[in-house]
């Protein structure tokens, strides 16, 4: 996908006059960069000071290690898998090649590359994937655990292979300042989880190449970090990496520097990126993952190399963790809101690791966990590391006295979510009303057009799902989909979105919402109400009921405005097999081996039909992860809405 004159111009309608003035300094800046490459300083007598504490490595869960081993052995043999693609060519990775595709990267000056095109480049998320190093983070971390120098000597092999392959300003992998981020992180850990290794500090410290690169990484992010309307989770991630290097690897003359400007970055977007309840204002779930996650990441650089931290910080990253205890169903899943790529800030997990319980678990050993909090059953490798390093909240002298809820928040006023749930344990009812803003910033990059919509799991089990998110280039047609109104839980009117598109991240009109009514105060009955103006001249509004007693929930559309074609989708989860009759389906679906069903009766005002995996144009989809699609029923009626009537649904859960 290339991007169109139009494009450029609604971009640039989106900026303000210091974010244009920003971009106008850095285009000049890249272009003097063309041919003005300076010379990394000489670096002598450096080492390498932030380590584990002693007892680290014995404190890890034995079967998390061994999920951990078993990952690594996997990688060892040349096998990973990224976005659906299954790969076997880790042994000796080609760092500019798509596999998805085929297609190679060009090689040249970094900002000349067309890295959006997928004709020219490939898929760019396949390319960058692998050079965020994490999968290193997982062998390095297997070397620490067993001692096994194997894993040491590949991560070794592979990372000098990567610098001589991708020197300072030329190719892919200096495009984008996310990318850089989280490569300086990964490195910043693979060094302390090799540091038992006769070889780490000549593949560090005593390295030239590393230390070139570790320079010109710095020097990159110090110089165009995101901007105004991009300045997103973007941010954050150059932010905790440029930090955590500069407090890690402070050889250079700039380091207090850039560790000064780092941190005061991550303090301010951490603060910007954050609502006050402690959700993500990008209102996308796994940037509200990827964000705590860097967040910590960065505090545990902090406190390993005794640098102070404004306590805003801490609190922030408190809240956000007590956010996610508070939105999470009772199988510790969060809800599937906005975009989802698959990102994460420090991997030195293996396979089924949950990541919400791990991010939970570092939650209870920094901040401590309320009486509230869901439990988590499941182990993991990463708390360990990062409780190893970072000062418990409570022993934190700096740390500010914080009054945190007495009870599970179930509305969120200021991200406009509120989670209606039936009683815990087996059975449980939960769903998420999304009444709030569109997205963050003026682009709301990560939005999708899913105002007023519903999201209901039985025990964990999408049942009124949130089809995902798919992908984001090389395939237009279906970044539309994925976040499109029909395709979410709501209600569209004359074939249109709620909210404009003006390209894959960016859109140039968003809907308005405003919660009614958010009662989950009553025993046994929760009821929410909101309404949005993303339909010129008419006005959607919804009402959600839900009764715990009968299993119940009931969803009542109304339009206010003038006669207009109606669209009424609901997604449902991929377990989920449908018998549609009429207005009335029956659906069924098994959970840990036994039957579960529930009737939907829908407004028999509307002429209902099923659909699934439809491609011409695509309909009846669930994507679980980025690059990963499958069929799943939808059920749309269509119709007209003029304001006198309203439309009704009913979910019933049997038994």
């Amino acid at each position: 996908m290339t991007m169109s004159a139009g494009w450029y111009l609604r971009r640039l309608s989106r900026m303000g006059p210091q974010e244009v003035a920003g971009r106008v300094g850095d285009a000049v800046r890249r272009r003097r960069w063309r041919s003005a490459r300076p010379n990394c300083p000489t670096v002598t007598g450096a080492r390498f000071t932030t380590v584990l504490p002693a007892g680290t490595i014995a404190a890890i869960p034995p079967d998390a290690a061994k999920r951990l081993v078993s990952e690594a052995d996997r990688l060892m043999y040349g096998h990973a898998e990224y976005f659906g693609v299954v790969r076997d060519d880790l042994t000796d990775p080609d760092w500019w090649s798509d596999p998805k595709t085929g297609r190679r990267a060009p090689w040249g000056y970094a900002f000349d590359v067309p890295y959006r095109s997928e004709d020219a480049v490939g898929d760019i998320k396949q390319i960058w994937e692998l050079s965020r190093h994490q999968y290193l983070t997982v062998l390095a971390a297997a070397y620490a655990i067993t001692g096994n120098e194997r894993y040491a000597e590949r991560v070794a092999e592979h990372l000098r292979s990567w610098w001589a392959a991708n020197p300072p300003l030329r190719g892919v992998h200096w495009i984008s300042g996310i990318e850089l981020g989280i490569r300086l992180l990964s490195w910043v850990w693979i060094r302390r989880l090799l540091d038992g290794w006769p070889g780490a500090a000549g593949l560090f410290e005593g390295n030239p190449a590393a230390v070139k690169q570790i320079w010109h990484h710095q020097r990159w992010l110090a110089a165009f970090p995101s901007r105004g309307s991009s300045a997103n989770n973007h941010v954050i991630a150059e932010a905790a990496g440029q930090f955590a290097a500069a407090c890690a690897f402070g050889w250079f003359p700039s380091s207090a520097r850039w560790q000064a400007d780092a941190l005061r970055s991550l303090e301010r977007h951490l603060r910007g990126n954050t609502f006050g309840s402690g959700l993500n204002r990008e209102l996308a779930t796994e940037y509200h993952g990827l964000v705590l996650e860097l967040g910590l990441a960065a505090v545990a650089e902090a406190d390993a190399a005794a640098v102070p931290v404004p306590a805003s910080i801490r609190l922030v990253l408190l809240r956000m963790t007590d956010a996610l205890a508070a939105v999470v169903d009772g199988r510790l899943r969060p809800p599937r809101q906005g975009d989802a790529d698959d990102g994460h800030g420090l991997v030195v997990d293996g396979a089924g690791t949950d990541r919400w319980g791990s991010l939970l678990a570092t939650g209870d050993a920094v901040f401590g966990r309320l009486a509230w909090w869901p439990e988590v059953t499941g182990t993991d490798v990463r708390t360990a590391l990062l409780a190893a390093l970072i000062r418990p909240y409570s022993k934190n002298a700096t740390a500010p006295a914080v009054s945190r809820p007495a009870g599970r928040p179930a509305h969120f006023a200021d991200a406009g979510m509120t989670i209606l749930r039936g009683p815990e344990g087996a059975g449980e009812i939960w769903c998420r009303c999304d009444g709030g803003p569109h997205g963050f910033l003026s682009i709301a990059a990560h939005a999708h057009a899913d105002a007023l919509s519903v999201e209901v799991r039985h025990d964990g089990v999408d049942v009124l799902a949130d089809p995902g998110t798919y992908c984001y280039h090389g395939q237009p047609q279906w970044r539309q989909y994925f976040r499109s109104t029909l395709g979410h839980n709501t209600l569209q009117l004359d074939g249109v979105d709620q909210s404009v598109s003006g390209g894959p991240f960016l859109w140039t009109r968003q809907a308005r919402s405003r919660v009614l009514v958010a009662d989950t105060s009553h025993e046994g009955v929760g009821r929410w109400s909101a309404e949005h103006d993303g339909y010129q001249g008419s006005v959607h509004r919804r009402r959600v009921e839900l009764t715990a007693a009968s299993q119940e929930l009931r969803v009542v559309d109304e339009v206010r405005g003038p006669r207009r074609p109606a669209r009424l989708a609901f997604h449902l989860g991929p377990a989920i097999a449908a018998d549609l009759a009429g207005n009335r389906a029956v659906l069924t679906w098994t959970r840990d081996g036994e039957d579960r069903s529930a009737v939907l009766d829908l407004p028999g005002q509307l002429s209902w039909r099923a659909h699934r995996g439809e491609t011409d144009p695509p309909l009846g989809w669930y994507s679980p992860g980025f690059g990963r699609k499958e069929p799943a029923t939808t059920l749309v009626g269509t119709g007209f809405a003029d304001g006198t009537e309203e439309f009704t649904t009913l979910l019933r859960f049997r038994g």
